[in-house]
């Protein structure tokens, strides 16, 4: 057995000693067979997302076609593990590792395994989004207000009060050129309240009445995102700029599709905390060899007994009302009115798990890669990936980036606020996700891969850190043409 102990919160190492105290007794007491012990990593993880996919000890096998290979790696949560019941835990995982244990595990699968961009748990984040006020109304709260700090970087003052001398600073140059076009072209995607939005066109209207130079009424400024509902509330939001606002469905996965006509004309493009909650791959590579991670969500026999039962559904219809409410949304399932729904599908999203396994791969072209990225622009950054390490592909923000950047002016430029791993080394240091956000998913980017594919598609992209909030995780990509 070999053990890896990834994060430890300074407060937790009590806690952590006995879990291995704990897991070494396990191993010598010969209560898990000496094959399974000779070929297992146990990995301690702190999963700092209160709510999440995983189990307090989850089981993850290794494949290869239909043949399942000797490793066997162990998850265990410390802030999830209870010390009186983490012996039996441990024991049970390991002794239910079989390829004929599924039927034994207790679990209502609702999917079967697939690359983790294609899993249900993303037909849920969109759901979210759609039916936003719904939940919020059930919560009684807004969705800001379950950030960790209770409000979204994206309207700190002083962070758009620098985001908009930049841009006004770019237009004046271009002005001074005799290059600035007569419609600047501005662009947010993912506009939440659109709080952001208001607040920046706000301050250029002030900025650009303290310098007189006439810049505001010419702004052009696209507010996209794929919810309608959202849309209908950022309208609102900045009805005091509706002249100068254009509200777009736009899919952020790849926004060139419905604004291709933008093509090298917009100068500033803006996103916050879109691309961490867009779908997501993983790869793991161990010991020289490289696998896929591939998932499938389940929700225990127990959990789904005791919603079944708190909302009057028959048990042997849970999965087939799970599949309508991701279907119809909410409003139409057959209960008792839509709050019982909501509370359904609340419910159901706070049990779901995620079972994981790592399908051996030969090399990156078997990988199943998001449309528009080539195995050519991520072998290199693989080969320079340690011998033991598991990190995101970030496919949904690969993708989202390379359908972007072409509506770039030559002179424009792309910022995103979000949480980065910009170091492939920083990965093991702390759990990347994913988590649960409300009712929506929350991953790090793999901010890495992301300038080296910038970087090989002719793009200079670099970071900064959000140095606004003292402690934020924050970082800010800058993407240019390169010169």
């Amino acid at each position: 057995m070999i053990l890896h102990v990834n994060h430890v919160q300074p407060d937790r190492t009590a806690l952590t000693t006995s879990v291995v105290s704990t897991l070494l007794t396990v191993a010598g007491e010969g209560q898990v067979s000496r094959r399974t012990l000779d070929n297992l990593n146990v990995h301690l993880d702190w999963v700092q997302y209160k709510t999440n996919f995983r189990e307090a000890v989850s089981v993850r096998r290794a494949t290869k076609g239909e043949e399942l290979l000797p490793w066997i790696e162990v998850g265990v949560d410390l802030r999830q593990v209870r010390q009186e019941t983490l012996k039996e835990e441990f024991v049970h995982a390991l002794n239910d590792v079989g390829a004929d244990a599924t039927g034994s595990r207790k679990r209502i699968y609702l999917e079967p395994f697939a690359p983790m961009r294609c899993s249900l748990i993303w037909t849920f984040n969109k759901l979210f989004w759609q039916h936003r006020p719904l939940w919020e109304k059930a919560t009684g709260r807004g969705f800001e207000k379950a950030l960790p700090t209770g409000q979204s970087d994206a309207n700190h003052p002083l962070a758009i009060a620098d985001s908009v001398a930049d841009v006004w600073t770019l237009l004046k140059d271009l002005e001074n050129q005799k290059q600035l076009p007569p419609e600047i072209f501005v662009l947010e995607i993912g506009v939440g309240t659109g709080q952001r939005a208001a607040l920046w066109l706000n301050r250029f209207r002030d900025l650009d009445r303290e310098r007189g130079t006439q810049y505001y009424p010419r702004i052009r400024f696209l507010l996209a995102d794929y919810s309608v509902t959202t849309l209908d509330a950022a309208q609102q939001t900045v009805q005091d700029h509706r002249e100068l606002a254009s509200f777009l469905a736009v899919d952020a996965l790849d926004p060139f599709k419905s604004l291709s006509f933008l093509r090298y004309k917009v100068l500033y493009i803006h996103l916050t905390n879109v691309y961490d909650n867009l779908p997501t791959d993983e790869l793991v590579t161990r010991d020289g060899r490289l696998y896929f991670v591939e998932v499938r969500s389940y929700v225990s026999f127990g959990e789904a007994a005791r919603i079944s039962e708190t909302f009057s559904v028959p048990p042997a219809e849970f999965t087939r009302t799970v599949n309508r409410l991701l279907e119809a949304g909410p409003q139409h399932l057959s209960l008792s009115d839509v709050q019982q729904s909501v509370g359904f599908w609340r419910a159901v999203w706070d049990a779901i798990r995620l079972e994981e396994r790592f399908v051996a791969i030969e090399g990156v072209s078997e990988a199943p890669l998001p449309p528009g990225i080539r195995p050519s622009q991520l072998e290199n950054f693989i080969a320079n990936a340690a011998t033991n390490q598991r990190f995101h592909v970030s496919s949904g923000a690969l993708e989202s980036f390379i359908n972007t950047v072409p509506l770039l002016h030559p002179r424009g430029y792309l910022q995103v606020q979000d949480i980065f791993v910009t170091d492939l080394a920083d990965y093991p240091r702390m759990f990347r996700g994913p988590g649960k956000m409300d009712g929506s998913i929350v991953n790090w980017v793999n901010g890495a891969l992301l300038a080296e594919v910038g970087e090989q598609a002719g793009y200079d992209v670099h970071f900064a850190p959000f140095h606004y909030r003292e402690g934020s995780r924050t970082s800010i990509l800058y993407t240019t043409h390169r010169e």
